[in-house]
């Protein structure tokens, strides 16, 4: 798989995640998600699982953080969830300013990669949860769009070097040529982009 990305400013896409979470109400947090089997308190877990990781993938700092598969267990988030996501995932812009997190090898997930892929794929994240975590919520999203762009060529680039229309979280949710960007995304993503909380 191949990224087009060489370096990106996380920061503006963190800062709209950080509003996001900002804005769930606590009685929210049992509420279903478009990830299966997630619900929002598990996403959040999730998000401040994967900007742990990243950070460190940015950092070169291998070890258990980065050698953890996400699917290794249900997250799920503590007290002090909030303050705790804002500030890794600030952590986590910072790391990715460093030009040098876009250059040679890093692991991430137990997975190794060269940096600018692995900073294309946190992009990826970053907009897509962005995406499920405003639907599952009820809030309204507009992702950075240089992130976007990011997420968009890395979730093409698989899908079209994958066979069945098979994305890199599951098929292809079919979505037409002159959709907003976002929804292409989200369909190249697996995801439903009409997918609703109270559907």
């Amino acid at each position: 798989m191949t990224a087009e990305t060489t370096t990106l400013d996380l920061g503006p896409q963190t800062r709209i995640l950080t509003r996001l979470a900002d804005g769930v109400r606590d009685d929210g947090l049992a509420d279903p998600t478009p990830c299966p089997d997630m619900a929002v308190r598990n996403l959040l877990g999730h998000l401040t699982g994967l900007a742990v990781a990243f950070r460190d993938a940015a950092r070169k700092d291998l070890g258990p953080t980065t050698d953890t598969s996400p699917g290794a267990s249900v997250p799920d988030i503590g007290p002090g969830w909030r303050e705790q996501l804002a500030a890794v995932l600030g952590e986590l812009a910072e790391a990715w300013r460093d030009p040098e997190a876009w250059t040679g090898m890093t692991r991430a997930g137990g997975i190794d990669l060269p940096g600018a892929v692995a900073g294309a794929v946190v992009a990826d994240e970053l907009v897509i949860h962005g995406w499920d975590l405003a639907r599952a919520t009820g809030q309204e999203y507009t992702p950075d769009a240089a992130a976007l762009q990011a997420a968009h060529g890395l979730l093409a680039a698989a899908a079209a070097e994958s066979e069945r229309d098979q994305g890199m979280f599951g098929p292809v949710v079919a979505v037409t040529a002159d959709a907003p960007l976002l929804e292409r995304a989200v369909g190249l993503s697996g995801r439903d982009p009409g997918w609703s909380r109270t559907a």
